[in-house]
């Protein structure tokens, strides 16, 4: 027994999409090769989205999934596996698309409702399957349809609340619901309309104007606002103008305001009804006619010296019966000066300020468009300094001046002059500054500030100011007599000097060996300065430099010398006499012992000869010697030496050998033999 699976094959009957409501098939085929004609089971066993819907054992090739009325929950992807004899062989998988939804069915809590209220509403999409949307709909007469959707991922039903508002009478809802399939969307038809009958649990309030909506100013003016309630608990009425509560009242069904009517109460008022969650309103336009225009303010001058007069005068254009008063205003509240119309007096700075005038008639007061009026006391004679103290300036850095004036009502108006030219004006209260950057260097004065206000009186100007331009310094040298060697024990002078530079100038003179030692300063009023050092020595050997500074607080060093203190003439004399010295009586021993030697050497040969011929060839030889310009004598010998201490040792040598060789010469004679 055989065989093998050739395919497994998936179909729906009649089709992948079907229409909800219709029967469907789900068609598993087997196509089987078989050795032998012989029964084979099979196991057939169908697959929705993965989850097991049917299963069936047939000797046939083919099983069949029967779904009487397909529904969108129906929808999916089908596999069917077949199973025999061990062997086991599945299908590819088919998506099977049921269109259509099953209608909805909406049902409301209740039918009929008060202004204020809500309708809670249930969609229910029986045999569907979640996730679903649910689509609620406010039908109203006359009006679009007010649409709230709720996204239910674990239930074919959903619930709503929708507020029943002023103006709701007889109201329809209704609802649908949609899917999603593969990307796309299905909506279900709409459900049955369902009707909602709404109450009034008060009626829309009356807002009346008494005695009319057109009045004068300085009339009394009353508002009436009345409703008819159904039930009087939790009641409450509202009057209010541009958003502002005039009046209120609970659980009454009337409510009054009144006042006496001046041009700001001109409007549009506004009655609530409010109870619970529903609101009514009214609105009345009422307009308040002008029983008198503003006063006017005039003031003789806005601009007055100190000491000077001020008039200040209050009318109404074509209305003379007021009560006038006259104020002026103050941070802490507007002072009162005077009731009349009219107000004179002379002023001072403390009067500066703004002024008002107030008319009342039948209660009504107005008030005037204030009055700016300044008094000005004289600026006193400013002062010119500098900012920082001294006046004096480093060239080429900023000169900052700064004018003040002690006395003068603000603001003040200062002028800066350098020389004649106006360089700055400057408006401020007490005081101004002014920065010059054009320093040069015969900029020596001629800086004045002029200073003046609004009062009437000239402007007044500082005294000159005079500065003094620092020029710092610049190209520092430092120099000695004698330089670089000096013996010990002489005088050096060092001079340091500056190539530019204001005085006095500050001079410092430095020596440098592994640490730096101040050795002279000095303040000159002049661009050099000279420093002498009596009696140097070996300490004393080093590098020196020089730093010079003035008021510009800028110190400037020179190139450093370097100076070697070497020994005297004298110094070098003694020590040459204390080496030679010794030297010499060296040698002088040396020669001593050399002619002692050779004499010796003489007697023994002479000896030798007899005595006759010594005695002769001696005399001959003395005479010969005493003519000889080359001998020199032990004695001659160290003569000269005293007299040739510079000579040296090489220059001896040769002499020496020379008297030894002349000094040893002998003649022999042939001996008488009879002798």
């Amino acid at each position: 027994q055989v065989f093998t699976f050739n395919t497994v094959e998936i179909k729906v009957q009649p089709s992948v999409k079907v229409k909800n409501g219709d029967p469907m098939s789900i068609v598993c085929h087997a196509d089987i090769t078989k050795g032998a004609d012989f029964h084979l089971k099979h196991n057939f066993t169908i697959f929705k989205d993965g989850k097991l819907v049917f299963m069936t054992v047939s000797d046939k090739e083919d099983a069949q999934y029967e779904i009487s009325t397909a529904r969108s929950s129906d929808t999916g992807d089908y596999e069917c596996t077949v199973e025999a004899g061990r062997k086991r062989k599945s299908s590819s998988s088919l998506h099977v698309w049921v269109t259509g939804m099953t209608k909805p069915i909406l049902t409301a809590e209740k039918k009929e409702v008060l202004e204020g209220e809500v309708v809670k509403l249930r969609c229910e999409l029986p045999e569907e399957v979640p996730p679903l949307y649910f689509f609620f709909r406010k039908i109203k007469m006359n009006s679009t349809p007010k649409e709230k959707y709720v996204h239910e991922l674990y239930r074919n039903f959903s619930v709503v609340e929708f507020s029943v508002e002023e103006g709701d009478n007889i109201l329809q809802f209704d609802c649908f619901g949609k899917r999603a399939v593969k990307f796309e969307y299905e909506t279900s038809e709409h459900s049955n309309k369902t009707l909602v009958t709404v109450r009034e649990p008060f009626i829309k309030p009356t807002l009346k104007a008494k005695p009319s909506s057109n009045i004068t100013e300085g009339d009394r003016i009353q508002l009436e606002c009345s409703t008819v309630v159904a039930r009087m608990r939790d009641i409450e009425i509202i009057l209010q103008k541009n958003k502002t509560i005039l009046n209120s009242v609970r659980d009454e069904k009337l409510l009054r305001y009144s006042a006496v009517a001046t041009l700001e109460d001109s409007g549009e008022y506004l009655c609530k009804v409010e109870q619970g969650r529903a609101s009514k309103t009214t609105k009345l336009n009422v307009v308040v006619a002008e029983l008198f225009p503003a006063p006017t303010l005039a003031a003789s001058a806005s601009t007055l010296d100190e000491n000077k007069e001020l008039t200040l005068s209050c009318n109404i254009s074509g209305f003379r019966k007021a009560n006038f008063s006259l104020l002026r205003r103050s941070s802490n509240g507007d002072i009162w000066l005077k009731n009349s119309r009219n107000l004179t007096m002379k002023v001072n700075v403390n009067d500066t300020g703004s002024y008002i005038c107030k008319a009342e008639v039948k209660g009504i007061v107005k008030m005037s468009k204030p009055v700016r009026i300044n008094v000005y006391a004289p600026v006193s004679k400013p002062t010119l300094s500098i900012v920082g103290g001294l006046p004096e300036v480093v060239l080429g850095k900023p000169l900052q001046l700064i004018c003040r004036s002690a006395m003068g009502t603000p603001p003040i108006t200062f002028t800066f002059y350098k020389g004649n030219e106006v360089k700055e004006i400057v408006i401020n209260n007490t005081y101004a500054t002014f920065l010059d950057e054009n320093i040069r260097q015969n900029d020596k004065g001629g800086y004045k500030c002029d200073a003046r206000n609004n009062h009437s009186s000239a402007m007044k100007t500082s005294n000159i100011l005079n500065i003094t331009v620092i020029v710092p310094i610049r190209n520092a040298s430092l120099g000695s007599i004698p330089y670089g060697e000096v013996e010990d024990g002489s005088e050096t002078a060092f001079l340091c000097s500056v190539k530019e530079g204001s005085w006095p100038i500050h001079f410092r003179i430095f020596r440098k060996t592994d640490r730096e030692v101040l050795l002279f300063e000095k303040s000159e009023n002049a661009d050099r300065v000279m420093w002498r050092k009596e009696a140097m020595n070996s300490q004393d050997t080093g590098t020196y430099y020089c730093i010079a500074s003035n008021r510009a607080n800028v110190d400037v060093k020179s190139h450093p010398i370097t100076i070697s203190v070497i020994l005297a003439s004298w110094q070098k004399g003694v020590i040459a006499a204390f080496v030679l010295i010794p030297i010499a009586g060296a040698v002088t021993l040396t020669l001593w012992w050399i002619l002692c030697k050779k004499k010796k050497a003489k007697g023994r040969s002479m000896e030798m000869s007899g005595s006759a011929l010594a005695t002769n060839v001696t005399s001959e030889k003395l005479a010969r010697q005493h003519n000889d310009g080359d001998y020199y004598s032990g004695l001659g010998y160290l003569e000269d030496s005293e007299n040739h201490m510079k000579s040296t040792d090489e220059s001896k040598g040769p002499d020496l050998e020379s008297a030894e060789v002349e000094y040893t010469e002998v003649e022999v004679s042939t001996l008488d033999p009879h002798r």
